[in-house]
């Protein structure tokens, strides 16, 4: 499915309706206590907000432990220092947006949990754990203890030695910058115990690493285009930054939010600028850019962002309106077309600037049929309708589509291939038996219904009854008429064929008052209950004596199809007794 997105010059200006519907924070709850200090905010997200901002107080709106922390399109937090124990705390969330002032949500509180065992310990993030060639000006980070308020730090050159910091109390942070470069070429011992007012980890381990030869890092870069906050972005951008002297390469990475890298991930480049992305419309995208040489990578870099523009939505404009420019479409997830009627010619009568359809191969693939409003069916599978508009802005133009996909099954009208009967004491039950591919339902009596599914009529009283048998999806309806009295009189209902010379045969007996003499029998077959013919006998003899081949059939129930000499069909059953 082609898909061409150009630039759309930012329009709307203005403030939105202050109707605009807040998120509502789901986790954790409002008024909850005991939330554990390691805990995620996550809240629902709100169609056409481009992005949230997050605060964390311990008072209504309050920014002291969090403050306007932006979280791009993401929908959860976690505070990567955790939160303070035993603390009535307050979460705010704005919603941001690229044409119009932000909309500060009302505050949610929560109580965290009275936290009283010491943390565990952390984990150096970097330098990695027996790294080498690790550049002297390098920071020392680690990971978050899980309840931890602080932590104590000590770096040598030997086991146990501080002799470059002794141990020292640092607060609740997750870096250190040596005042002074490390020295070169030597190994480095750190001890990180991490502590709360509990007491401190237990048996924590000694990392160590070794630094390289002096060397010069090479310093950060700035991105150019598009350049830092810059909004209304188009979605094809040429990404370009500044050129760093001595850098070698350049790690890139690229997010819908400041801890996400959904877009590129630690991505490698050889130059300071990188080929056209396809980004999503109406979104805010967080870059970093980290220069390396030999020497190492740039410290301390920092992330920029920038936002694109609306596109197709949706998204509100300046009055508080949601817009959406795709098309809306009205079209089912199934169709079904009659072999006796192809091609089937559909058409769509949604209102779009475009149409297209593809079949779906096997293989996933898309194999464009049409780019008008109708579509030649021949063959079952697998499609997809898509709908467009142009949407045309000064300095060029964009597709917004909806698409469906739908699957395609061909019917055929039904035939009757048998009527079963069976006696149930009185009432009769009628059996349908049908070939054909289609979804098939049933109706006696009536051609318009009711129908049902099911193929078995129970509770038919004897007389002359019809069956309709109707295609589900529109093909016809075939029907067919029995005649029957299906008390079947002059039809015994048994015979007893053990040469006692009472009821040894069992054939049709015109009854003598009831009996129209203008009415013949001329065939009668038997069948066993699978429907296999037994007997075909003349209404002029004795009947059938009980055998096939010359052999006895066992005792059971057999069915009979009789025709008159006006042709009417008289079915039924009876039993042979042994």
């Amino acid at each position: 499915m082609q898909k061409k997105l150009l630039y759309l010059p930012l329009l709307f200006l203005g403030y939105l309706s202050v109707a605009q519907v807040c998120p509502i924070i789901t986790s954790p709850d409002s008024g909850a206590t005991n939330v554990p200090v390691t805990s995620s905010i996550t809240w629902t997200p709100v169609t056409g907000v481009p992005g949230y901002r997050i605060s964390i107080g311990t008072t209504p709106g309050g920014t002291e432990i969090i403050a306007n922390q932006p979280v791009g399109s993401a929908t959860s937090y976690t505070p990567p220092l955790g939160l303070p124990e035993n603390t009535q705390l307050y979460v705010s969330l704005t919603l941001f947006f690229f044409n119009q002032e932000d909309i500060i949500c009302a505050s949610q509180t929560f109580r965290t949990e009275d936290v009283i065992t010491p943390p565990p310990c952390t984990i150096l993030a970097s330098p990695v754990p027996n790294a080498t060639n690790v550049n002297g000006g390098t920071n020392i980070r680690w990971n978050y203890a899980p309840t931890a308020t602080g932590y104590r730090l000590r770096i040598g050159t030997n086991p146990g030695a501080g002799d470059i910091l002794p141990e020292t109390t640092l607060q609740n942070v997750l870096v250190y910058n040596p005042p002074v470069d490390l020295p070169p070429s030597t190994p480095i011992f750190v001890l990180l115990i991490a502590f709360n007012e509990n007491g401190d980890a237990a048996n924590c381990t000694e990392f160590n690493f070794t630094t390289g030869a002096l060397a010069t890092l090479p310093g950060c870069a700035t991105m150019v285009s598009p350049p830092n906050e810059a909004i209304n972005v188009p979605l094809t951008p040429f990404l370009e930054w500044t050129e760093v002297p001595g850098a070698t390469i350049y790690r890139v990475s690229i997010g819908s939010s400041p801890f996400e890298q959904d877009v590129l991930n630690d991505a490698i480049f050889f130059s300071n600028s990188t080929f056209v992305l396809d980004f999503e419309p109406n979104r805010t995208f967080y870059i970093t850019i980290i220069p390396q040489n030999a020497a190492g990578e740039a410290l301390g870099c920092g992330q920029e962002s920038f936002s694109t523009i609306f596109g197709c939505g949706p998204y509100f404009d300046s009055g508080g309106e949601l817009i959406n420019l795709s098309p809306l479409i009205d079209f089912p997830a199934l169709i079904s077309f009659c072999q006796n009627e192809t091609p089937y010619i559909i058409t769509t009568a949604d209102d779009a600037d475009g149409f297209r359809w593809y079949r779906i191969n096997t293989n996933g693939s898309e194999t464009l049929l049409s780019e008008t409003v109708n579509l030649s069916l021949a063959q079952n599978g697998n499609y997809l309708y898509e709908a467009y508009n142009t949407i045309a802005q000064t300095g060029g133009t964009f597709e917004c589509s909806t698409s469906q996909e739908f699957t395609v099954v061909s019917s055929e009208i039904a035939t009757i291939t048998a009527l079963d009967l069976r006696d149930q004491g009185g009432p009769f039950q009628i059996t349908v038996r049908t070939s054909g591919i289609g979804d098939y339902e049933y109706a006696l009596d009536r051609i318009d219904g009711t129908y049902q599914d099911s193929p078995v009529f129970n509770g038919i009283l004897p007389g002359i009854h019809t069956v309709y048998v109707r295609d589900k999806n529109g093909c016809g309806i075939t029907q067919e008429t029995i005649v029957q009295d299906l008390t079947l009189e002059g039809f015994p209902k048994f015979f007893t064929p053990n040469n006692d010379f009472i009821n040894d045969f069992w054939q049709f007996i015109d009854p003598p008052e009831s009996s129209d003499p203008a009415i013949i029998m001329t065939t009668i077959q038997i069948y066993d209950r699978y429907g296999k013919l037994i007997a075909q006998i003349d209404p002029e003899s004795e009947g059938w004596d009980g055998n096939f081949e010359g052999k006895p059939m066992p005792a059971s129930d057999y069915w009979f199809q009789a025709v008159d000499n006006l042709r009417n069909v008289y079915k039924g059953h009876f039993t042979l007794k042994r």
